[in-house]
């Protein structure tokens, strides 16, 4: 397939898929919108609501009514917007609420800098959108809580989270999916996502400086001689766990091309095109034609888990397609198409939005939520407008 037909099928997927179902089902009466739909398709109307959530889901629309322009996307994200600044939004110390009660009132008020740069990734967006100088603001605001009680000039790193008040948190993990471990790579990738959108929005040298720093952190001490990426590191950057995040490389090798090319060093970008497509190359041992992209390597147990995971497949293209861009060459474009069918077989629910994953043996999963603290239309919107974009250079 070309890129104008993997484009047509994705925005076709994102119009009359992926966005009604948001608009149709998660708009909560109370404000906002509700927290959960599990993944055979019920409403939990008093489940809580989550930063992370929220936050894409005003990406999603920020960047959905960007792109094409139609009033109930803007509608939608404003809804987000607000929800991002009202309740969401610590005015006491700053930063956001991990998560809400169903009600919005505050739930869990740890601060994680993943949910920060999620709420940057957003406001920032929604300011690319409509110019609105409050959203642009907030978004600031959220940069500098970062930089000031996250980072940490002597390791050069942002940390995982914190208490409320920002202060020592003995449990930081992001999920329980994860290590308890003070540098993540998952949280600098998604801290250098909103900083290279908040770039487009203002030149500011802290904001450079910082940025430059994040892909300096990539390319020096998360990426690893196999062109894999660590994911857990101690408080001296030393990897603590061997794991191969195959979906997590796909994802990076072209968000690190982006920040690059925001940023604008030309030799810096040049490194990381080199970086690029050997992260693409060693993400491309999970795929396989005609089946997608598996999840996750544990290489220190041998555990393999081979689901084939909603965000990990919307990835797949993108990075693909980044790839076809980066040098022309068919196989990558081939890779993309295929990811792109293997999602539209399989993934793609006709009652709305996509499923989970795919287990291993072919059967859907409906145990994990079709809509919730991690289900969100980000990565599979991200895919659809970024297939827009790539058509379009």
């Amino acid at each position: 397939m070309s890129l104008s037909t993997n484009s047509a099928t994705a925005l076709k997927l994102l119009m009359d898929n992926i966005l009604p179902f948001w608009i149709e089902r998660m708009t909560d009466p109370r404000g906002g919108f509700y927290g959960r739909i599990d993944g055979r398709g019920k409403l939990v109307p008093d489940a809580p609501k989550g930063a992370v959530l929220n936050a894409r889901l005003l990406w999603t629309f920020s960047a959905a009514y960007r792109v094409l322009g139609r009033p109930e996307y803007l509608e939608m994200a404003s809804r987000a917007k607000d929800e991002i600044i009202g309740r969401f939004y610590d005015p006491v110390f700053g930063g956001v609420h991990w998560s809400l009660n169903a009600d919005g009132s505050p739930l869990d008020t740890k601060k994680q800098g993943y949910a920060i740069g999620f709420a940057i990734y957003g406001l920032s967006e929604y300011y690319r959108a409509c110019g609105d100088a409050q959203a642009l603001d907030y978004a600031f605001r959220l940069f500098h809580s970062l930089e000031e009680h996250c980072y940490d000039p002597q390791k050069g790193g942002y940390a995982e989270a914190f208490t409320r008040e920002w202060g020592a948190i003995a449990d930081m993990r992001l999920s329980d999916k994860d290590e308890n471990e003070r540098f993540t790579m998952n949280t600098h990738l998604h801290i250098l996502e909103p900083y290279t959108n908040l770039l487009r929005c203002r030149r500011d040298p802290l904001l450079e400086k910082q940025h430059a720093g994040l892909i300096r952190i990539f390319l020096e001490r998360i990426l690893e001689p196999s062109g894999h990426l660590g994911l857990f590191f101690d408080d001296d950057w030393n990897s603590t766990h061997d794991y191969i995040s195959y979906g997590h490389d796909i994802e990076t090798s072209w968000l690190l091309q982006e920040a690059a090319e925001v940023l604008g060093d030309e030799g810096l970008l040049k490194e990381v095109r080199q970086a690029a497509e050997r992260i693409a190359l060693a993400a491309a041992e999970g795929w396989k034609p005609g089946e997608g992209m598996i999840y996750e390597y544990k290489r220190e147990s041998g555990e393999l888990d081979e689901d084939r995971h909603w965000w990990v497949q919307a990835e797949s293209v993108v990075g693909f397609s980044y790839m076809y861009r980066l040098n022309g060459r068919q196989e990558w474009l081939d890779k993309a198409s295929d990811s792109l069918d293997f999602i539209c077989r399989n993934l793609v629910d006709p009652e709305g939005e996509w499923f989970w994953s795919i287990r291993k043996d072919g059967s859907i999963n409906r145990d994990d939520d079709k809509a919730g603290f991690w289900k969100c239309p980000y990565h599979n919107s991200r895919m659809c407008l970024e297939l827009q974009d790539i058509k379009n250079q």
